[in-house]
């Protein structure tokens, strides 16, 4: 029994076509992956679960920010700080802007009071305690 070989036969061009559309394809899924990964990773990077409040106000101008986890890590504008280097840090900062603190829900008071008392030392006269509304 004898077989026939026959050579294969390209359609008009139409394969060789869609291999680069396919490379370009993979590619940009492959960079919008990539940089879809660092951006997100840069926005959460402190995770904390705020407190409820119902009398909770909106701060009218863009306030420094002081982060504290339930760890008892404190963060100056997402950076590790001790309480010291806090206080230090804060007494360069202009008076009439308002900070506020995130604390976590799991945080001690006892922390948070300790950064409250590093702020009104440094002299900022507005310490705000962030919160997430009671029915969100």
């Amino acid at each position: 029994m004898r077989f026939r070989r026959s050579p294969l036969k390209p359609i008009a061009g139409e394969c060789a076509a869609i291999v680069p559309f396919v490379n370009c394809v993979l590619l940009f899924l492959t960079f919008l992956l990539l940089t879809w990964n660092y951006t997100t990773a840069s926005e959460t990077a402190i995770k904390v679960d705020l407190p409820k409040a119902v009398t909770s106000q909106t701060v009218a101008e863009e306030p420094i920010v002081v982060t504290i986890t339930r760890e008892k890590v404190i963060y100056f504008n997402e950076e590790v700080v001790s309480p010291k280097e806090l206080a230090l840090k804060l007494e360069g900062l202009p008076k009439d802007k308002p900070l506020l603190i995130k604390a976590d829900r799991g945080t001690s008071l006892e922390r948070v009071v300790e950064v409250w008392d590093i702020c009104r030392n440094a002299g900022i006269p507005q310490v705000n305690i962030a919160t997430t509304r009671a029915g969100e």
